[in-house]
């Protein structure tokens, strides 16, 4: 397998990989804009536009999109983050030319209807009240709202009722217009597919992109403000997220911080699914995670269980962060190497999961990382590593907490955030 890079004299990037075993492609065009380049009133612009990008274009209407790429057994979709999106589709190897062209007709022909962008409100809409009827996905929302208050970052992804119903076509196409030029572009192929052929239909059928404005569009620097905000509600069970502040993608610490959330709680031998759940029974899930992003990080711990196991079951966790910071054992770094090893061949195997893979390191770094590379990274965390970055973390530090669910018994923000000052295993009432 073979990764090859072409940078078109309109900026726009182009990256293939060969997998000459595979008789599909897959496909897609991801831009270096999401939720975080939004203007104050564009909260959710981002979101309803790869919504809108496929209902109709000067050539297609919404029904021919759809129909045109299922008629050959493909499929076509989109999704939004915080810092980018992405548009890709996946189909048979001789189809490659159908797929560029629909997806450069959505992102250089979009129509914006009226008609056809009231009624993706009201999807968006329904969108928005099936979200806030998952605790699950609540609970990490207010968190981004408290730990990056009143910042882009911290807004939801999907908007508001109030922002979305306010759009229009012409909102649309400005922020289409600021945010998807070339230089922030990047077209992603693997699988059946040939470099030189594939570099000229994209070069062909992406013409028209704008290239890069005169003023590039400024995002907004993160600022980590920290805090509480709880929800409570008449549910089975309570949803909390513990968090820090974590590193961003190029800190000296991302995957040291990577290496850390596998090791308390990265699976079914980590330190906390061994302890909150399989020793104590606390909980049915509970995991640590780290998210970076390009100029901060999330460090966090979700955990749902019962009200009544609140008064136990933080403090546990809080033990199980403290522990971090006096003792890593290099049996526990060789099991998260070995997962994120297997994680990263285990995708190579999939072209949808290698050509994302690409998209991401294209953005963040401006090239393909090798797996080898990114294991010889792996390689340089040490336990005396481990165990400072955990000391920063979980010491003397602002978190952030949210919660929804019974809470009655969830203990004061100010106990919590007092017992990451001392050990929390001097004051822990349920030891082993």
């Amino acid at each position: 397998m073979t990764v090859e890079c072409t940078r078109l004299k309109s900026g726009l990037t182009v990256v293939t990989e060969t997998m000459p075993h595979l008789e599909s492609v897959a496909l897609g065009v991801w831009i270096k804009s999401g939720s975080r380049n939004e203007t104050d009133n564009e909260h959710g612009i981002a979101h309803l536009l790869e919504h809108m990008a496929f209902k109709g274009t000067a050539r297609r209407t919404a029904r021919q999109i759809a129909e045109e790429i299922e008629d050959v057994g493909g499929e076509v979709n989109a999704a939004t983050s915080t810092e980018t999106t992405s548009y890709y589709a996946r189909v048979l190897k001789d189809y490659v030319p159908l797929a560029v062209d629909i997806l450069a007709d959505i992102l250089t022909e979009s129509a914006f209807e009226e008609e056809e962008l009231e009624r993706e409100k009201q999807v968006i809409l329904q969108e928005i009240n099936a979200a806030n009827d998952t605790p699950d996905d609540v609970v990490f929302d207010r968190f981004s709202e408290a730990a990056y208050r009143d910042q882009t970052l911290g807004r939801a992804i999907l908007g508001t009722p109030e922002t979305v119903v306010s759009f229009t076509p012409q909102q649309i196409r400005g922020y289409l217009g600021r945010n998807y030029t070339t230089d922030r572009m990047f077209v992603v192929a693997t699988g059946a597919v040939e470099h030189e052929e594939f570099l000229r239909m994209v070069e062909d059928r992406f013409a028209s992109l704008p290239t890069a404005p005169s003023a590039p569009p400024v995002m907004e620097p993160a600022r980590y403000i920290g805090g509480s905000v709880r929800e409570p509600r008449d549910l089975m069970d309570a949803q909390i997220l513990l968090g820090f502040e974590g590193k961003p993608y190029h800190a000296r610490d991302f995957y040291c911080s990577q290496i850390l959330a596998n090791i308390l709680g990265g699976g079914m031998s980590s330190r906390l699914f061994q302890e909150v759940r399989e020793f104590r029974g606390l909980c049915y899930s509970v995991y640590a995670f780290h998210w970076g992003f390009s100029d901060t990080g999330i460090f966090g711990i979700h955990a749902a269980t019962g009200g009544e196991n609140l008064p136990e079951l933080v403090p546990v966790i809080i033990d199980e962060l403290h522990k971090s910071a006096d003792a890593i054992h290099q049996k526990e770094i060789e099991r998260a190497r070995a997962q994120i090893r297997a994680q990263l061949l285990m995708g190579a195997e999939s072209p949808a999961a290698r050509a994302g893979q690409i998209a991401r390191q294209m953005m963040l770094y401006g090239r393909p990382i090798s797996n080898p590379e990114m294991m010889e990274r792996l390689e340089g965390i040490t336990i005396e590593r481990l165990t400072d970055l955990a000391g920063r973390l979980f010491y003397d530090t602002v978190p952030t907490l949210s919660a929804i669910g019974p809470l009655e018994q969830l203990a004061p923000m100010e106990d919590i955030t007092a017992s990451l000052t001392v050990p929390a295993s001097k004051t822990l009432q349920a030891s082993r």
